[in-house]
């Protein structure tokens, strides 16, 4: 996969249209290993998720020693469910949170990781 630096840090003509740099990873990997979570514990919880969106965003920011960080990522995923069964809001709470607890990534950062559900 091709990186380059982040818009915000170098001059726009070194950065690279078709290559992500490693904040927009950061924020991708937290939302993809959330959604792969999730998938699991609806498929077990009985419930088929037939389509699934997010609209992650993190936030770049100084941290407490003052060194710029991301200190938080804002997951808005959003699904949808086909067949008999459909979550509850509860339930969608319920399989978002048991998601987040067993997210390889999430587990592994000190950044704030919020889930709003739509």
């Amino acid at each position: 996969m091709p990186g380059t630096a982040g818009p915000a840090n170098v001059n726009p003509r070194y950065g690279r249209t078709d290559a992500l740099d490693p904040e927009q990873a950061f924020v991708a990997s937290l939302s993809s290993c959330h959604m792969l979570w999730f998938l699991d514990v609806a498929a077990q919880a009985g419930f088929v998720v037939s389509a699934y969106r997010d609209e992650a965003e993190g936030v770049l920011e100084p941290g407490p020693d003052g060194k710029v960080m991301m200190t938080r990522v804002l997951l808005r995923p959003r699904a949808e469910f086909t067949g008999a069964r459909r979550p509850s809001p509860a339930e969608l709470a319920h399989l978002h949170h048991r998601a987040h607890e067993d997210c390889f990534i999430a587990n592994s950062v000190k950044s704030q990781v919020m889930i709003e559900p739509a």
